[in-house]
């Protein structure tokens, strides 16, 4: 490699001819033309310059493939619970800065894919609809908010385990009101 850097531009464009290979030359004189093309495979419609012609079929297909992965997107975040459940009980019960880190990432992503759902579902809109519209794909749409919610509630279990939201009633003594306290005394005479 060194070689060619140090030469000059006239050897290497040599090189470069010389290292160039012909390849349309080969198929006249390949032992293997005379083997049958692979299952599939059709040198009319390869050759053929012609776009092909989408017909109502095709696209009824795409866009039921479509919907499909609108579906696999809806129930994405409920597929990575059992994972993040997991980090959740390896982080433990501590507040450190590990699972501080874990619960952060846990309470924050929903909001995220919640806020982006138009762009999520966007590249799996039907043919005939606008892409970024609320109401395209409106139940996978519901489905992949319900499923954000649930990442929400494992997230604030994580809080609530790791005492960081105030659930107790000793949590709240600062906001208590206390009334005043009467005493009445009742003087009785004693018998004697």
């Amino acid at each position: 490699m060194s070689d060619i850097r140090r030469a000059s531009s006239e050897q290497r464009a040599d090189c470069l001819t010389y290292c160039v290979m012909d390849y349309a030359s080969l198929e006249s004189t390949s032992k293997w033309r005379n083997l049958p093309p692979p299952p599939g495979f059709s040198k009319s419609s390869a050759s053929s310059s012609k776009a092909p012609t989408k017909s109502s079929g095709s696209t009824q297909r795409y866009d039921q493939l479509k919907a499909n992965r609108a579906w696999e997107a809806a129930i994405a975040p409920a597929k990575a619970l059992p994972m993040q459940a997991f980090m959740l009980y390896m982080s433990g019960g501590g507040v450190q800065i590990f699972s501080m880190g874990i619960v952060f990432m846990l309470l924050l992503t929903p909001f995220k894919n919640v806020a982006g759902i138009n762009e999520a579902f966007a590249q799996f809109a039907p043919t005939n609809s606008q892409p970024k519209a609320f109401t395209t794909l409106a139940l996978q749409k519901l489905v992949f908010i319900v499923c954000n919610l649930l990442t929400l509630g494992v997230g604030l279990w994580k809080c609530r385990s790791m005492g960081l939201l105030p659930m107790g009633s000793g949590d709240w003594l600062a906001f208590e009101t206390r009334g005043v306290v009467r005493f009445q005394f009742c003087v009785m005479p004693i018998r004697e």
